[in-house]
């Protein structure tokens, strides 16, 4: 009997430590890559949400709507692969972030003024997530590279379609 109970709590505690959300299947740069894009995508779909509260053109609009539709199921996406608390500093100094300033001059800016920072911001922000995406492009995990070179195309045609709308 006392075997018996033995091999249920090795068993147990095997699955235990396999878990059924288990990072095994990604290498610690996918780890890390998607520590570092969810708070990245985050506050692009803030920066959306300005968008659409404060800016009236149109196009503005419509780039805001396809962001946050992008990447709120990228967040859920990199979300499931497992525990991405690999000592986050939740995006500050990450490579296109915005800082607290150029943030708080978004959110008071409005009209024709809040569309320029908005694009250039964003512009800014894009280029960033294009590096990131770059580091895990050649991932030996499809399901992290596949998302790599969709954000990368993604991305590089918002960028196009957003210096479009800076010039007029």
């Amino acid at each position: 009997m006392r075997k018996f109970a033995l091999g249920i709590l090795m068993l147990f505690l095997t699955a235990c430590a396999t878990g059924s959300n288990s990072n095994s299947n990604y290498s610690s740069n996918d780890l890390m890559f998607a520590a570092m894009m969810v708070p990245h995508h985050e506050q692009a779909i803030a920066m959306s949400d300005l968008a659409l509260k404060n800016s009236s053109n149109s196009e503005v609009i419509a780039m805001a709507t396809a962001i946050k539709n992008a990447q709120a199921p990228e967040i859920e996406q990199m979300n499931s692969w497992g525990d991405l608390d690999m000592g986050s500093h939740g995006g500050h100094g990450m490579s296109g972030m915005l800082s607290d300033d150029e943030l708080k001059d978004l959110e008071s800016a409005t009209g024709g003024e809040f569309d320029q920072l908005f694009l250039a911001g964003m512009i800014k922000h894009h280029e960033g997530a294009i590096e990131m995406a770059e580091m895990v492009i050649d991932s030996q995990n499809t399901e992290v590279s596949t998302l790599a070179n969709s954000i990368i195309k993604a991305q590089k045609a918002e960028i196009g379609k957003m210096k479009e709308l800076l010039k007029r």
